[in-house]
This record gives structure tokens, C-alpha cells and sequence, in this order.
């Protein structure tokens, strides 16, 4: 692997010249070397547009409650009971989905989608109850490394 790495280093416009040619793209920095494909905009202007709906998603379910997290377990009618005392909750739900829904039918889709995500499973089929899983805290971890930039707070560039 060190043969490797210094063969790397020496040549390295020739082995990324190569792998270009085979549909990776070699990249190198300080120390290190890795291997990314190339997309074309359409398909990472997709991308972000999904990861934006979850960042609306979890503002969601931190308005609800901010001690949502792996673990947690909730019931629909929890979140039900909670839109008419918590204003934030009641302006991101209706921002959620394009379509101008009922507050039933938002946490219905949202759980849902939770669930055929693997962020939640039914763990109590009488009560109806969910439990956050594991799989939750990856989005969180992605979330929290999102850096806005140029100072820009709660902005989304178009």
C-alpha cells in the first residue's frame, strides 16, 4: 500500500488521468488520497432538494419536541394534541407539504415517510405508539455538519 501511495504521489496526473477514463474521478489533498464520481447538476440539484425537505422535516419534529431522538416514542395523537397550544409546530406543518393538508393528514404522510426511512417503527401496534430509531441519528449528524455559509442563518440558496 505505501508502494502504492508514493507511485500516488509522483504520478499522480497520470493515475487521475486513468481513472477518469474508467468513470472515477481521482482526488488528492494533504495526506491523502480518495475516489468520487462525477454528477451531473441535475442529479445533485436533486439531491439537495431532498435534503432540504428533511431539514424542514426535523425543525418539524424538534417543534414538537426537542427531546426527539433515538429512543424517543411518540403516539399521532401526541403530535395532534400539541398543534393548537404550539404555534411553531402549526407553521411548519403547514409549510411541510405543498399540498394544504389537515394537521391529521401531515403527521399521517411525516410518519409515514419516517417510517419507510427506518427513522421510526411501530413499536406498540393497540397504542399506536413509534419509537425513534438509531437510523434517526445519522440525519441528525448530517444536519449538524451543514454549515451555513457567509453568515447566512436560515437560508436556503435558490
Amino acid at each position: 500500500m505505501r508502494t502504492y501511495y508514493i507511485s500516488l504521489q509522483k504520478n499522480f496526473l497520470a493515475y487521475q488521468e486513468y481513472y477518469d477514463g474508467v468513470g472515477f474521478h481521482l482526488e488528492g489533498g494533504d495526506g491523502y488520497y480518495y475516489f468520487s464520481r462525477k454528477e451531473n447538476k441535475q442529479i445533485t440539484a436533486n439531491k439537495l432538494s431532498g435534503l432540504c425537505k428533511w431539514i424542514d422535516r426535523i425543525a418539524f419534529l424538534q417543534a414538537y419536541d426537542p427531546s426527539f431522538a433515538p429512543g424517543f416514542t411518540f403516539r399521532k395523537s401526541d403530535i395532534l394534541q400539541s398543534f393548537p397550544t404550539n404555534l411553531q409546530l402549526k407553521e411548519y406543518g403547514n409549510k411541510l407539504y405543498a399540498d394544504k393538508m389537515t394537521h391529521e393528514k401531515i403527521v399521517d404522510t411525516l410518519v409515514n415517510e419516517l417510517q419507510s426511512m427506518g427513522f421510526v417503527e411501530l413499536e406498540n401496534e393497540t397504542e399506536g405508539r413509534f419509537k425513534v430509531t438509531m437510523a434517526y441519528n445519522y440525519i441528525e449528524i448530517l444536519m449538524d455538519r451543514i454549515q451555513p455559509v457567509n453568515g447566512e442563518q436560515n437560508e436556503i440558496p435558490e
